[in-house]
């Protein structure tokens, strides 16, 4: 069921910026969001509460450009009502496009953003087979590590994992992560945020706690998790999903929910098998801490920033 979803990129190299976009099954995927970070930007969110009345969603999107990403999403809606793909009216289908930014105006042009072009690009671009991992999409301008100010960031962007249960259960993790802080090994090591020029990692934790001054004065962070299941769950269960996720991003970045981070992530069922909540919700932890340690491993370095495999660790 998994191998129906589509996930495309827009990519701009030189202005160091894109957008990613997630198409579900013509169906569409019953979805729940939970939002954490103090500094988020987002599009349709408030319509996947449990109580709200949509049930099922055609597209997630996530793109770089700060709020003027969102725009982005006219470009995924274009393209959905082309196919005829949405929430039935009495007037029409209207294509129900949840959407989420990260701030990459940092890196780059900050003059260029995506639009409703680059949008309807990324869903032409889609691909359920060998889509790019990395400097990508909505992760072109991701970075990590921006405690310390910019100087001392690294190059992070879209990281992915899969995981297969007894039972033919399938859970799917995608990850743009540009967030304030350090990403975490397992055994709690560094593997990328604020480096220290002579080798190794400042410790952004480690100098918080200690009283050092941060240099970030606004939201420039953000890490957007899409998680996707081929477990019938329904809205309120999804949701629940999407909460325990966040114990992955928890697990793989230190600090993570500051007032400088746009944390979210979205949780969506597309199929029928049938699993506790909570399995599902303990396996999307490992599995989203997974695919945001692989956002960094995949990175490449660009506009000067520094990837991990330009950092002598100490």
């Amino acid at each position: 069921m998994l191998s129906e979803v589509k996930v495309g990129h827009y990519t701009d190299e030189d202005a160091i910026t894109g957008c990613t976009v997630i198409l579900i099954p013509e169906e569409g995927a019953v979805c729940g969001v939970d939002v954490r970070g103090g500094a988020p930007g987002t599009r349709e969110t408030d319509l996947l509460d449990p109580t709200c009345m949509v049930e099922r969603v055609n597209a997630i999107c996530i793109s770089g450009g700060s709020a003027f990403g969102l725009a982005v999403a006219d470009g995924v809606m274009k393209y959905l009502e082309e196919k005829n793909i949405g929430f039935e009216t009495p007037h029409g289908k209207v294509p129900i496009v949840p959407a989420a930014i990260l701030f990459d105006l940092n890196i780059g042009n900050n003059k260029i953003r995506p639009g409703k072009e680059e949008g309807y690009k990324a869903c032409q671009n889609a691909s359920s087979l060998g889509f790019e991992v990395g400097s990508v999409g909505a992760g072109t301008g991701a970075t990590v590590g921006k405690v310390f100010g910019n100087s001392f960031m690294m190059k992070s962007g879209v990281g992915r994992a899969t995981l297969n249960l007894s039972g033919g259960i399938e859970i799917f993790t995608l990850a743009v992560v540009s967030s304030f802080g350090d990403i975490i090994n397992k055994d709690n090591s560094i593997l990328a945020g604020a480096y220290h020029p002579k080798g190794g990692f400042l410790n952004s934790k480690s100098l918080i706690l200690e009283g050092r001054e941060i240099k970030s004065e606004f939201g420039e962070s953000t890490t957007i998790v899409v998680i996707i299941t081929n477990v019938l769950l329904d809205k309120a269960s999804v949701t629940k999903v999407a909460q325990m996720a966040h114990d992955g991003l928890a697990r793989a970045i230190s600090p993570v929910h500051t007032e400088y981070d746009g944390d979210i992530t979205f949780a969506l069922s597309i199929g029928k098998k049938k699993a506790p909540t909570v399995v599902i919700g303990t396996a999307v932890v490992e599995a989203t801490a997974k695919a945001i340690r692989n956002a960094v491993i995949e990175a490449k370095s660009l506009g000067g920033v520094r990837d991990i495999s330009q950092i002598s660790i100490k």
